[in-house]
């Protein structure tokens, strides 16, 4: 069975500069009831690549079903941040590194 992650790049926007603590703080509770709900991997803020504000990896039923999680990020609703949605299809021991 191929197993598919999906990949948010969340990417700056001109508005990112009036990010304010509400802001990040819905931000972070996004992130929480993602766990929660077992639909994060992995998520991270990068550092040192202008333009870039972080990177989501999501796991979700359907590449539909992820870009409905990518829109409902506050940083994007708010327009505070844009984003790229990749499918990533998992390498690993199970499906013999995708050989």
């Amino acid at each position: 069975m191929e197993e598919w992650l999906y990949v948010m790049m969340i990417k700056k926007t001109k508005e990112y500069r009036k990010l304010n603590k509400a802001g990040v703080t819905a931000h972070v509770e996004n992130l929480r009831n993602l766990d929660i709900e077992g639909n994060i991997e992995l998520a991270g803020a990068f550092k040192g690549y202008p333009g870039m504000a972080g990177m989501f990896i999501l796991k979700a039923k359907s590449y539909e079903e992820a870009e409905t999680i990518c829109q409902q990020e506050p940083l994007v609703a708010a327009g505070y941040a844009t984003y790229d949605l990749h499918r990533l299809q998992v390498a690993n021991k199970e499906n013999n590194y995708l050989l």
